[in-house]
């Protein structure tokens, strides 16, 4: 599989890394491709993959070409690729908020994926959400199953609306999770623990929750009850968190995520 990365920012590079990783492809299979040059040197040193600023030189050839760069520049990236993907190549985005449809009209190409993956993808434990138009082959399906694979678990879904949605939840979700983590410390450093201590506490603690809340199969509002005794610690902490309104907080990060996902698409779309 021989694989063009147009876009070597974060995203870009944690595709990168994690089939690299995975053994998917080598680092022969990859060409890399930015405008800017210092980018692509730190990728290619890391990597040791192929880098260069032409797009339409880095697409010759490859069955995969992964549109990285970020939503803003969609259009201007897209335009200069029209007519250069040609059949028998699959576009995959990753781009938050660029519709299929505006792709489509930009490449002048029909075998597009659209996804959304997240930053855990480096370690093998991201998330993303894909779907596909249906010139796509099972064949293509198959490659791109493989390669979002590669970066932990992946959901296809048949409608295009579900992957806003999932900007708005997974995409963004580690920031979320990040911020929580972050207050968290701080806070047990605030009652006196050592920085070190109260971050492995932290850490530890959101692992083990996750992993019991995916294996034991209970809600998430069981599993909390479960650590809740009555007139206790934990009741007494979860009261001032409804207080502090850290749920509807929460709720409404994610809706105004997902409005800021439909807004880039329109914008990428002119």
């Amino acid at each position: 599989m021989k694989i063009a990365f147009i876009g070597t920012g974060t995203m870009g590079e944690v595709m990168i890394s994690a089939l690299l990783r995975q053994k998917l492809v080598s680092p022969a299979d990859i060409f890399a491709c930015d405008v800017d040059e210092k980018r692509l040197g730190i990728v290619e040193q890391a990597y040791s993959i192929e880098c260069g600023p032409d797009s339409r030189s880095a697409i010759r050839g490859r069955d995969l070409v992964v549109l990285s760069v970020k939503p803003q520049t969609a259009a201007s990236v897209a335009g200069g690729l029209k007519g250069e993907i040609k059949e028998g190549q699959l576009a995959l985005s990753i781009m938050a908020g660029t519709r299929i449809e505006t792709l489509r009209q930009a490449l002048r190409h029909e075998s597009i994926v659209r996804a959304m993956p997240n930053t855990p993808a480096k370690f093998g434990q991201g998330m993303t959400v894909w779907t596909a138009t249906r010139m796509v082959s099972q064949g293509q399906k198959d490659m791109a199953r493989a390669v979002l694979g590669a970066m932990g678990k992946e959901i296809y879904v048949e409608d295009e609306k579900y992957v806003d949605m999932a900007t708005a939840v997974s995409g963004s979700g580690p920031a979320y999770a990040f911020m929580i983590m972050e207050s968290l410390i701080d806070a047990g450093v605030h009652i006196g623990l050592p920085r070190a201590i109260a971050s492995e506490l932290v850490y530890q603690t959101f692992l083990g929750s996750a992993h019991m809340a995916r294996e034991s199969g209970l809600h998430p509002a069981q599993l909390k009850n479960l650590v809740t005794s009555p007139g206790g610690t934990t009741a007494e902490g979860l009261l001032r968190m409804e207080d502090g309104g850290v749920r509807s907080a929460l709720a409404e990060a994610v809706i105004a995520a997902y409005e800021k996902a439909q807004l880039l698409g329109k914008e990428s779309s002119k």
